[in-house]
């Protein structure tokens, strides 16, 4: 649980995080060292656009890059750089961590940080599912298919990949910083 909403802007509140480590296989490297966070209810949406208020969260806390969309059919990961997923609408059931990994039923306000190396798919959404994705200042993202091929750069890649500066929903002081030390 975050302990002081009131720390934060509207935007944002109190929620339960979720954290999943994820196992390595030969064909998806995951991260042997940094959880996945699952973010339930993070988000509050006052307006019509609910991506824009995700976008200004992720912005104010120096993730950039930002683009919208849903997520792809097929199981992918970035070596390069971590990501962050904010749900602004629908619902949709995301595997992370390859074919054996972890099933997470989200829906509008919750948001999936995804460490380097994290392999995600989404398993079936509905028609409405739209989210905003986002990287830490200065990392840009690659596209790995758990091909035999990306291996052992990938593994190096995901290594060198710098911690973010700050949490993407609650900054300085949010569960990331917490829990990716």
């Amino acid at each position: 649980m975050i302990s002081d909403p009131s720390a934060h802007d509207g935007d944002v509140r109190d929620c339960d995080v979720v954290a999943e480590q994820l196992s390595g296989d030969a064909t998806f490297p995951n991260n042997k060292r940094l959880p996945a966070l699952v973010y339930r209810g993070a988000f509050v949406f006052s307006g019509d656009d609910s991506a824009a208020a995700i976008e200004r969260v992720f912005l104010r806390n120096g993730w950039g890059g930002s683009w919208r969309n849903g997520i792809y059919d097929y199981h992918h990961y970035h070596s390069t750089a971590h990501e962050v997923l904010g749900v602004a609408d629908g619902t949709a059931r995301v595997q992370l961590g390859g074919d054996s990994g972890t099933v997470f039923e989200v829906e509008g306000g919750d948001a999936i940080v995804i460490p380097a190396g994290v392999a995600h798919k989404n398993l079936g959404s509905s028609s409405d599912f739209l989210v905003v994705g986002a990287y830490p200042a200065g990392q840009d993202w690659d596209m790995m298919y758990g091909r035999a091929s990306e291996r052992p750069r990938a593994d190096r890649n995901i290594e060198q990949t710098p911690l973010p500066q700050a949490d993407p929903i609650f900054g300085a002081e949010g569960p990331l910083m917490e829990r990716w030390d």
